[in-house]
């Protein structure tokens, strides 16, 4: 029974094109889940919006996200897939939760920090501030028990956990507290220029990412280009970052463990386990970027999708946030 199921969200901004980091530690694993769990996936186009978009960008990657969902393999018949922005619960129970945060935990986030010391702290919007309070928002409204989330994100999930229980000590049990669901493998792709930092899709360096819907001579060339070192052995070890990262990326898409792979290498030096490093990305990408662009071409189809999917999301969610209200001590909508 759909009830009795453990009740999962997560969601990826459109603000940049996705990267196989995307692909291999959230959107691999998130189709492993859908049978197992009442999942809510996202395009969270509100929070993409923390730093300037251009509006009709912003608009062709929200739609994008939304097809590499479906291509990945996320079904809609399964899973509640929706636009962020199309459910105005979200926005409402943000401004709730902002009553019950402090400006103290929010200014401790690691990346409102390392933002506002790189862009300087007059420049750095509100929105930057307060994400944490919004993403807190996105799960409570559908009392998650699981949030698939990186290592990078477990800080705002700890802040999500605190105003839950703040609120539910304030008034009675009202959210469910939510846990962190770190997936074993591919749980971080590292960036392929300086493998001690995650891959990203707003690096600089375009070398540094592999994009879901690169070309298989783009793949190549950036496999080809991936930082190593000079001992020339395929080893699954910190003191060889660059090997390992690589290793991952095998690891996470053919189920090999990393013993298997270095074993499989041994004595054969980088040019052949790159090569088939890239091979093997091409490979798994190929089916998901022509189903993208299937369905970028049925805007109808992907339309039935979002607006389904938000008609469901905003019933749920819309029953926590009217008990939010009711406890809070706010006159009940007739």
């Amino acid at each position: 029974m759909e009830n009795n199921k453990k009740i999962i969200f997560s969601g990826i901004q459109p603000s940049g094109d996705l990267t196989i980091g995307n692909y291999l530690g959230a959107l691999k694993n998130w189709v492993k889940l859908q049978d197992q769990y009442d999942c809510y996936y996202c395009v969270v186009d509100l929070h993409a919006i923390t730093v300037r978009q251009e509006p009709k960008d912003l608009r062709k990657r929200t739609l994008e996200v939304l097809a590499i969902y479906l291509a990945a393999g996320l079904d809609p018949e399964k899973n509640t897939i929706f636009i962020q922005s199309h459910v105005s619960t979200h926005s409402e129970a943000a401004w709730l939760l902002n009553c019950y945060t402090y400006t103290g935990e929010l200014s401790r986030m690691t990346q409102f920090k390392d933002k506002s010391k790189r862009y300087g702290e007059a420049t750095v919007s509100v929105g930057l501030l307060d994400y944490p309070v919004l993403m807190a928002a996105d799960i409570l409204l559908y009392n998650a028990d699981l949030v698939p989330v990186g290592k990078d994100q477990t800080q705002h999930l700890e802040i999500t956990r605190d105003i839950a229980q703040r609120f539910n000590n304030l008034y009675s049990p009202t959210f469910t507290i939510p846990e962190g669901y770190i997936p074993e493998a591919g749980a971080k792709i590292m960036d392929l220029q300086e493998p001690t930092k995650k891959m990203s899709k707003s690096s600089d360096n375009p070398n540094s990412y592999i994009l879901i819907m690169d070309s298989p001579d783009v793949i190549r060339k950036k496999i080809s280009r991936a930082v190593t070192d000079t001992l020339g052995i395929v080893k699954y070890t910190d003191e060889q970052p660059g090997i390992k990262n690589l290793i991952t990326i095998v690891s996470s898409i053919t189920a090999m463990n990393p013993e298997e792979i270095e074993k499989k290498y041994e004595g054969q030096g980088y040019a052949q386990f790159k090569s088939d490093v890239a091979d093997i990305i091409i490979n798994e990408l190929e089916p998901i970027q022509k189903k993208v662009n299937e369905f970028l071409s049925d805007k109808t189809y992907l339309e039935s999708v979002y607006k389904k999917g938000a008609e469901k999301a905003y019933y749920i969610s819309n029953k926590v946030l009217r008990k939010m209200q009711k406890k809070i001590g706010f006159i009940p909508k007739q």
